[in-house]
């Protein structure tokens, strides 16, 4: 079992910056891929990007350029950098954990954090 904490949403302005963390915790879970999700308003919960062990990070073409993940093995935590916001990244921000990784990238795991919400203002 994983246990996943997020914090860090918040109301911002487009164009503005906000940096998201999802800390891990669990007994028998090491640095393994994790995934940041986003549900919108009507739509379905999607991939924004996810993380290997070794830090390796990939994006979906919405983000990129834009958001950076980002973990600190230490801490358990993974992090999401956002910037240069626009009113359509507003949705609940997802932690996923337990997920594979391949070269294409992160596919969904079986653990979820509880969301936070992030708004962009235009």
């Amino acid at each position: 079992q994983v246990q996943l904490v997020e914090s860090g949403g918040g109301l911002v302005p487009a164009g503005g910056s906000l940096t998201l963390s999802c800390t891990a915790s669990s007994r028998n879970y090491g640095p393994g891929a994790m995934g940041w999700y986003r549900q919108a308003p009507g739509k379905r919960r999607a991939l924004v990007g996810g993380i290997n062990s070794r830090g390796g990070a990939n994006y979906v073409d919405a983000v990129k350029g834009r958001f950076t993940i980002s973990r600190d093995n230490s801490k358990d935590t993974i992090y999401l950098q956002m910037t240069r916001l626009k009113p359509e990244d507003t949705a609940v921000y997802y932690c996923n954990a337990a997920g594979t990784w391949t070269e294409t990238g992160y596919s969904q795991g079986d653990f979820w954090g509880q969301g936070t919400q992030v708004t962009v203002s235009s």
